[in-house]
């Protein structure tokens, strides 16, 4: 899936223009009321995110010949090699080769009906439909109907399904099954039919066609009829589309009416001569518009018409089918492949929109309410209206500098700080003045800038900080004065805080206090300053830091920061923090930054968003400021590695409070062997002490990398267990009984779905498990004590005549007993000392893996808890890997279990000969192994494991077999020093083998 940006077209001309503004007049009504549940009207087609797919990302014909959803969430797209289903995640193609499968690759329609249940035709005049149970089943088809593309379907009140023919007409679908169809004669304006068909209230069918306008009263005489003359439709290509709302819409040629009191009236023509293909009103009244060859126009009461830029890269030709889904995202199909337009929290201003620059360093916005956008490729100035005015500066190359720092003083003169051209002050008047070497400055780069309450002029420079007055900068000395590299300024009453590559220093009067950063955390360069109250909070390479009344406090990585550097932060009216960094923009509030800071609580909670929120990097800048700003309309801006960011607070519970996506169950396997489409939908009855794996998703197509799971399985667990992104669950030897498995879903941070995912099932008994089975055998073993009870008393009867005589015997055999005695003590010595080495051998044995020499789990365990005792107390590093061989279970099945034997001698050699001698390898499972790596870093860790795999592929005919290749997933994990016990420590490496299985084998990943 590929994504982007779109900016619409701005169009000129009066005529359109006029149609516009009758069009508004007509769907304004309508989007009043869909607007008026909502706390903001959709946005400018411009801040829509746009995603795209195309046989390179999955589809298997780029032409899209319908889409749907059902009513369990997937969303469905017809094609001409097949039916494809989508998860959000996944495409899943349903054709002929699939089992059950499709009569024919070519679909020609498909149709949700009143029920949910979704109607399929295709080119060869079948029609199949998915039940509320997942079921796709096809109707027989009779000889003497048509076999030929069935183009478009509909159903009337009466459940009859309307079938438009390829040029052979109308047929029908009774709700019993029965096909009804009749051919049209030769002259019938049926043969020319389009693709659309719809019904409206009154129950009159209205048909597309090449010719015009066809309809046909369902509750009439059944005669095919052209539309009135006096309908004044222009000749050509017309079609119906019946909106949400009830109201019928024609489209004509370039040209959209919509019928009022029985007759079309005319609404809006397409300029440049758009011939119309596709329509959708939303649910917010909107209308969009695909069209032969001029792409995809919005038209809105509050934007007018939009239409989408043609340097998107989007997927070309005729517009065939516009769809909006039930999260709101309007999916758009075209000969070319399909794209999705979603509404985004964040929305971003690149040089396509006219910036200078996409590497923005610095963002201001002035007292008249104009922002200034300092980039890489120069400054520009932001209007009131949008419109992005660039400013040049002179320079000695004659090319605009490279804009690092902005401020603007107490005269409103803008002062601009670059790279290497020195400094600007831009005056209210227009006029430029110029600052360099000749003014005192030094050399390099201006990356701050800030004015007091004197109104000096204080600059961040290369080589500390300059202090600007009378148009001659002097450079601030004295102890702890900085003499690196100065990347923020801020001026506070009667101080200066400064932050450079050096840390953080206070200036007040003429003393220069250092506040030690390092001591806290680590913190070394600081990006920013932030006044929150009475606290000034210091943004860092390690987190942020708290200066309260001289006491530092720090919240950082450890505290539950995503991330160790930070570049801006800023507070909103709204209650929000927002703070920029490499990896995102992070949302909190100053309650839950206080709350850490303080010890009140011990992990921050933040909100982190990126390109999946439409930001165009994830990568904020910083070092340069002020690299973020906060307007007055209380919209934030943040400067990217690829443009301007925007995001208005008030948008928040709009789009961040998703609704919980709903679930379904895709997948049950048996001992790795599916279960036919359609169990999850009853109940199923499944054999004991198998294996049993269940896949299943949350169906949000907003989101769906972010969705989390949590699972209960009803008969065995008390209460929900979360999976985090996990989307499968297994079980292993359930015992007998009844069973259901309850599985939700949610965004981040969100409510938990209340349309779970529930399949009920049973685990039958083993045979000893049944109760006929255990009754049978309680009575075998009453008739077996009372036959061994009528032996035993007749044996006790035959002894006690046989007793005097035992006795003399049982005297004679004692006597030769005590003489065996006496022989046994003499052997006695001999005897312990046959014990004593078969003890160690078996202590041996107990410690060491039989087939591949290595220790075994046990030795593992004891030696990775020996290897942790040591490491605390000597504080030295200790790493662990979890080495799993690829798909063993293949070798075995493929080439024998002693070929599989082999394999794994093969590896303990390798283990042994490719690791330290102070390393400590064990077989901890079947193909399962492990490594103790004391005194060694990750890093060292992994170097030798990576000599490992390197050994893995460079070895050839594995157990004497040629060609075949072995190669291993691993886990790895340094303890953290911080009393990890060894299950966690374990439980971090397997977490990191399973992530390495999931990514697809034979690969290394860090836990």
């Amino acid at each position: 899936m590929q994504r982007t940006r779109q900016r619409n077209h701005e169009f000129d001309g009066n005529g359109w223009r006029r149609q516009i503004n009758r069009l508004l007049l007509a769907i304004g009504l309508l989007a009043s009321t869909a607007n008026a549940g909502n706390a903001l009207a959709p946005p400018s087609l411009r801040d829509y995110a746009v995603d795209r797919w195309t046989t390179v990302q999955g589809l298997p014909h780029n032409s899209i010949r319908g889409i749907a959803q059902t009513p369990e969430g997937h969303l469905w797209f017809g094609t001409w090699e097949g039916l494809v289903s989508y998860n959000g995640l996944e495409f899943s193609v349903l054709d002929r080769a699939s089992k059950p499968g499709l009569l024919d690759n070519g679909i020609g329609a498909l149709y949700r009906d009143p029920a949910g249940e979704l109607w399929i035709s295709d080119s060869r005049g079948n029609v199949g439909h998915r039940d509320a149970e997942g079921e796709l089943r096809f109707s027989p088809r009779p000889p003497d109907l048509p076999e030929v593309l069935i183009q478009s379907m509909t159903m009337d009140h009466r459940g009859r399904l309307w079938l438009l023919y390829e040029s052979k007409g109308l047929g029908q679908l009774g709700a019993d099954g029965i096909f009804h169809y009749a051919a049209p004669p030769p002259d019938s304006p049926l043969r020319t039919a389009s693709t659309r068909m719809a019904i409206d209230e009154g129950n009159r069918l209205w048909i597309g066609s090449y010719g015009g306008l066809l309809f046909r009263e369902l509750d009439g005489d059944g005669i095919v009829r052209r539309a009135p003359d006096d309908f004044g439709l222009p000749a050509g290509l017309a079609w119906p589309y019946r909106a949400p709302d009830g109201r019928l819409w024609i489209a004509a040629e370039d040209s959209l009416y919509r019928i009022e009191d029985g007759r079309p009236v005319f609404r809006f023509r397409i300029p440049d001569k758009g011939r119309l293909t596709a329509m959708l009103q939303d649910r917010h009244g909107q209308l969009w518009l695909g069209t032969e060859n001029l792409g995809l126009f919005r038209l809105t009461e509050r934007f007018g018409l939009e239409r989408m830029r043609d340097d998107l890269d989007l997927p070309g030709g005729r517009i065939t089918e516009i769809f909006e889904d039930a999260e709101g995202s309007i999916w758009v199909g075209a000969n070319g492949g399909l794209f999705r337009l979603r509404e985004t929290l964040f929305s971003n201003y690149t040089q396509r929109d006219g910036l200078s620059g996409d590497y923005i360093r610095a963002v201001l916005e002035d007292r008249n309410g104009r922002l200034w956008v300092g980039s890489a490729g120069g400054l520009d100035r932001m209007d009131a209206d949008g419109s992005i005015t660039p400013l040049r500066l002179p320079t000695t190359s004659g090319n605009s500098p490279s804009v690092l720092s902005l401020a603007e003083d107490a005269e409103g003169g803008l002062w601009i700080g670059t790279y290497v051209d020195g400094l600007y002050r831009l005056d209210p008047s227009g006029s430029i003045r110029h600052l360099g070497a000749a003014e005192g400055l030094p050399s390099g780069n201006v990356r701050s800038i800030t004015v007091d309450d004197q109104g000096i002029i204080w600059l961040g420079t290369q080589r500390g900080v300059a202090r600007l007055q009378d148009n001659r900068a002097r450079m601030l000395e004295g102890e702890h004065a900085p003499t690196g590299l100065t990347t923020a300024l801020s001026s506070q009453p009667g101080e200066l805080w400064i932050g450079s590559i050096e840390g953080a220093r206070l200036l007040r009067g003429t003393q220069i206090q250092r506040i030690d950063l390092a001591a806290l955390g680590g913190g070394r360069s600081v990006f920013g300053f932030r006044r929150l109250g009475n606290d000034m909070w210091i943004v860092s390479d390690r987190g942020l830091y708290r200066h309260r009344d001289g006491v530092l406090a720090r919240v950082g990585l450890e505290q539950g920061m995503p991330v160790d550097a930070m570049f801006e932060m800023l507070p909103d009216r709204s209650g929000n923090v927002w703070i920029t960094s490499n990896r995102g923009v992070l949302r909190t509030t100053q309650a839950a930054l206080d709350a850490v800071a303080d010890g009140l609580g011990s992990r921050i909670e933040v909100d982190r968003y990126s390109e999946m929120d439409g930001m165009v990097s994830a990568q904020a800048n910083g070092s340069t400021g002020p690299a973020a700003w906060l307007r007055k309309d209380n919209t934030l801006w943040v400067a990217t590695a690829s443009g301007l960011s925007t995001v208005d607070p008030a948008r928040l519970p709009t789009l961040s409070q998703h609704a919980p996506p709903p679930t379904v169950i895709e997948t049950i396997a048996v001992e790795g062997q599916p279960l036919p489409l359609g169990s999850a939908n009853h109940p199923v009855s499944l054999p004991g002490g198998k294996r049993l794996t269940v896949g299943y998703v949350g169906l949000s197509f907003l989101l769906p990398e972010r969705v989390v799971y949590r699972t209960r399985l009803e008969g065995l667990d008390h209460d929900w267990i979360e999976r985090g992104r996990q989307r499968n669950v297994e079980f292993i030897g359930l015992p007998p009984g009844d069973y259901g498995l309850h599985i939700a879903a949610a965004h981040p941070g969100g409510a938990w779905g209340k349309k779970e995912a529930v399949w009920r099932f049973s685990v039958e008994p083993f045979w000893w498990q049944r109760l006929d089975v255990q009754a049978i055998a309680a009575l075998l073993a009453l008739i077996a004590l009372l036959a061994i009870y009528r032996y035993l008393v007749a044996r006790y009867r035959a002894s006690n005549l046989k007793l005097t005589r035992l006795v003399d015997e049982r005297t004679e055999d004692l006597q030769r007993q005590t003489r065996r005695l006496l022989h046994a003590d003499d052997e006695k010595t001999r005897l312990l000392d046959q014990l004593r080495e078969q003890s160690e051998s078996f202590e041996r044995q107990a410690r060491e893996d039989a087939l591949t020499g290595l220790p075994n789990r046990r030795a593992f365990d004891l030696a990775l808890k020996r290897a942790l005792e040591a490491a605390r107390r000597e504080q030295r590093p200790l790493s662990l890997a979890m080495l799993d061989v690829d798909h063993f279970k293949s070798v075995n099945d493929n080439y024998s279990h002693s070929i599989g034997d082999t394999v794994l001698r093969e590896v303990g050699r390798l283990l042994i000969e490719t690791s330290r001698a102070s390393d400590f390898s064990a077989r901890v499972g079947g193909e399962e192994f492990a490594l103790i790596f004391h005194d060694t870093t990750l890093s060292q860790a992994r170097s030798t494991c990576e000599r490992l795999r390197q050994a893995f592929h460079a070895q050839a005919d594995w157990a004497g077999v040629t060609d075949l290749k072995i190669s291993f997933s691993a886990g790895l994990a340094e303890w953290n020093g911080e009393g990890e016990s060894e299950s966690a420590l374990v439980q971090r490496a397997d977490d990191a083998l399973y992530q390495a299985k999931q990514d697809g084998r034979d690969r290394i990943c860090i836990g």
